[in-house]
């Protein structure tokens, strides 16, 4: 059969088929599996850009569009859901979670109200890589904000070009692809390219140029399941031999091969992409993908301190029953069935509820009730004080001036920087004076700092940075790292008889970090794990009066450096006791 063009019918089932698979692939990489997965959400903008695109020119050529209409829908078809979503997890946020984590869920709360969750990533975590995001309810939302904000300006486009010449929506948009596709490949930092929507136009445009060539047509050929099995290759096992970027470009292109292609004799094609339960799912996709990162975030702060194959079942048990749940209560009503008023109305409430509360939530620092194992207490501003502890050693970046203490000199970063609040809660501050540098290659002084300490403490400088200083081997000690599992959450939501007394396993990197500056350091090595590591390798969560060690799992209270004050004073090895004692 030679290839040709046929019409395509108005609602083609394929198409949510191809949801199905992109958000089931997304589902499964925040499972922890398909390598890929992730890019089942450029899947999902490929998509978007051909529907969409396909709506306002085809209604420009016709005369009939309405930006009215085309908002109406829009809002209908996504914000009910992101609405509920969002009042579902600022409610979980303020039963369960500590005040940091609140406050960070209320500030993504009223950044996805306002379809800016994506620059609100790039102003704070920056890295979507992060394992502490798969303890953020609203993480994926991202995606959802780059979506919203192709739909905000994408129809002025279309109308500003329309009104001087319609023929010249084509190639505008060719030009405008290309310089997102050269935005893309440009040496801008990643997180800019993952986040901000000039950098993943493309992806959205490349399907709306198809819309177009086609104008409401697909190619009808015998090989269109191969670019199907092809996305599913990509999403399904590394491609480590392919740049990252590439593979992601590629992805937008074979999707459109995808969306503009069909055979129509084929029954294995109809079965993949056609069958009842792939197009069910296809039409669930937008639920299942708000629900599961907030069910899976939950999970994993309340209830799973290891996701084994039961949690994972359990979260998709529920995700599958809030999503027919939501999809059947809040997307179909305000789709279809509610006048718009109304739907505008119930919206409106709901927006001002989750965005008042939220601010209301940020304005207290997420301290809605007093917490005692942190020393923070309702009412009083207290915002970022673990950080302002840790931070306010940068006040110690000075010369020596004491001439009968012990000069000691630390180098290093916010690691250092927690060593240097242990030596200051110790029984050898009133003995020593402590020099700090954050950037020992840049600091002019650090010289003549390193030929007068008598001891120099570094943590975290890599080798290449070390062999640079030149310092006296003899005075420099190695103090490693410290951890304490990944989130407080489900130690702070325990209630058990025990609560005080919890522990948790070192992650992984930490340990090996550790182990390996171990054989480097030798006898000039301060193993802080050693000093709290059991048996089973866990460590304590609270200090022995019920204080949080570490608030962000890594870095320490001003309890924290308390505790291993006391456990350094206790080290007969440990180089101040020999020299002060």
């Amino acid at each position: 059969m030679p290839n040709r063009l046929i019409e395509c019918d108005k609602y083609r089932k394929d198409i949510d088929g191809l949801r199905a698979y992109a958000v089931i692939a997304v589902v499964i990489f925040h499972f922890g599996f398909l390598p890929n997965g992730f890019l089942g959400v450029d899947v999902f903008f490929v998509i978007s850009g051909y529907l969409i695109t396909g709506i306002i020119y085809h209604n420009l050529l016709e005369n009939q569009f309405s930006l009215k209409d085309f908002y109406i829908r829009r809002t209908k078809r996504i914000i009910p859901l992101v609405l509920f979503t969002c009042l579902f997890s600022i409610i979980c946020g303020v039963l369960f979670m500590l005040p940091d984590d609140l406050e960070n869920l209320a500030q993504s709360v009223v950044a996805t109200n306002l379809f800016n969750n994506n620059t609100l990533q790039v102003l704070t975590t920056k890295d979507y890589w992060n394992i502490v995001n798969e303890f953020k309810p609203l993480m994926h939302t991202w995606s959802l904000a780059i979506e919203e904000q192709f739909y905000l300006f994408y129809p002025f486009l279309f109308l500003g070009i329309a009104k001087i010449r319609i023929k010249l929506i084509l190639p505008i948009l060719i030009l405008l692809t290309l310089a997102s596709t050269a935005l893309f490949f440009s040496p801008f930092q990643d997180f800019y390219k993952f986040y901000l929507l000039p950098f993943r136009f493309f992806e959205l445009s490349i399907g709306g140029i198809a819309a177009i060539l086609l104008n409401k047509k697909i190619i009808n050929h015998q090989l269109s399941i191969i670019p199907f099995f092809t996305l599913i290759a990509i999403l399904s096992f590394k491609m480590e031999f392919i740049n990252p970027d590439l593979l992601l470009f590629l992805t937008v292109l074979i999707t459109t091969l995808i969306l503009i292609s069909a055979n129509k004799n084929n029954t294995l094609t109809s079965f993949l992409l056609e069958n009842k339960l792939i197009i069910f799912i296809g039409k669930l996709s937008f639920s299942i993908y708000m629900w599961h990162q907030i069910l899976l975030a939950f999970g994993r702060y309340l209830l799973f301190p290891e996701m084994q194959l039961s949690s994972y079942t359990i979260v998709l048990i529920f995700t599958t029953i809030f999503s027919i749940s939501s999809y059947y209560l809040i997307e179909q009503p305000f789709r279809f069935k509610l006048k718009t008023k109304k739907a505008i109305g119930i919206l409106s409430m709901v927006f001002l509820v989750t965005t008042g509360l939220s601010f209301y939530i940020f304005t207290q620092e997420g301290i809605l009730k007093n917490i005692p194992e942190l020393d923070l207490k309702k009412g009083i501003n207290q915002r970022g004080i673990d950080r302002k502890y840790n931070n306010d050693i940068l006040k110690l970046d000075l010369e020596f001036v004491s001439k009968n203490r012990l000069k000691i000199l630390v180098l290093g970063n916010s690691f250092a920087r927690d060593w240097v609040n242990v030596l200051l809660e110790s029984k050898f501050r009133s003995h020593i004076e402590i020099s700090y540098i954050f950037n020992p290659i840049s600091n002019l002084s650090l010289t003549k700092r390193a030929r007068e300490a008598d001891y120099i403490f570094i943590s975290n400088v890599d080798k290449i940075t070390l062999s640079q200083l030149n310092l006296e081997k003899s005075k420099v000690w190695y103090v490693g790292p410290k951890n304490f599992g990944i989130s407080n959450g489900i130690f702070y939501n325990y209630s058990g008889p025990d609560y005080c007394t919890q522990r948790t396993k070192i992650r992984k990197k930490y340990l090996e970090e550790n182990e390996n500056q171990k054989k480097e350091w030798g006898d000039k090595y301060i193993d802080l794990i050693e000093l709290v590591i059991d048996d089973r390798k866990t460590v304590p969560v609270f200090t022995p009066d019920c204080k949080f060690i570490s608030q962000d799992c890594v870095h320490l209270t001003k309890n924290g450096a308390k505790h291993f004050a006391s456990l350094i004073q206790m080290r007969s090895s440990f180089i101040l006791n020999q020299k002060i004692d």
